[in-house]
């Protein structure tokens, strides 16, 4: 996965580098610009049994602000902002992996280095026995548990 280009971001940003669950690394731009969540709208997305994203819905575009062409074939990690703990991400991997749904809330970055919070559920797509890819479907989390999130997250790794 490519680090991000500053000239996709608006204004200043601060650099930051993450070191993704997969073992790589990704240099990401960051603006505190927050991009609320649309009402009524649900950002859907699948993705192979490794993460690369197969598909992904027009609200996964708006919200995230790169081409669906820049999508399809990237790993989910590619909206990750680098104020989420590494361990909610194991947590989420680790469940999926064994076949079981997992819930949280997320806090996404978007193209232009601003973020955006979902709910988030992730479905394992399983198939005669064996786990062939994930669904993920996000919602509008409410601000009361956005904001227990970040207490939540400030005290992880």
């Amino acid at each position: 996965m490519q680090d991000m280009n500053p000239a996709d971001i608006p204004g200043e940003y601060r650099e930051v580098l993450l070191n993704l669950y997969d073992g790589t690394r990704r240099t990401v731009l960051v603006t505190d610009v927050e991009t609320p969540y649309p009402e009524g709208k649900l950002i859907v997305s699948r993705t192979d049994p490794e993460g690369r994203i197969t598909h992904c819905n027009r609200s996964f575009v708006d919200m995230s602000g790169y081409d669906e062409s820049e999508i399809i074939g990237q790993p989910h990690a590619l909206l990750r902002h680098p104020d989420m703990p590494a361990a909610a991400f194991q947590d989420l991997w680790e469940t999926a992996r064994e076949g079981r749904k997992w819930h949280g809330y997320v806090k996404n970055l978007r193209k232009d280095g601003g973020y955006y919070w979902v709910y988030a559920t992730v479905i394992p797509n399983v198939r005669n026995g064996k786990v062939v890819g994930y669904t993920s479907v996000r919602r509008k989390p409410s601000k009361k548990k956005i904001a227990e999130a970040i207490s939540t997250y400030a005290g992880m790794s």
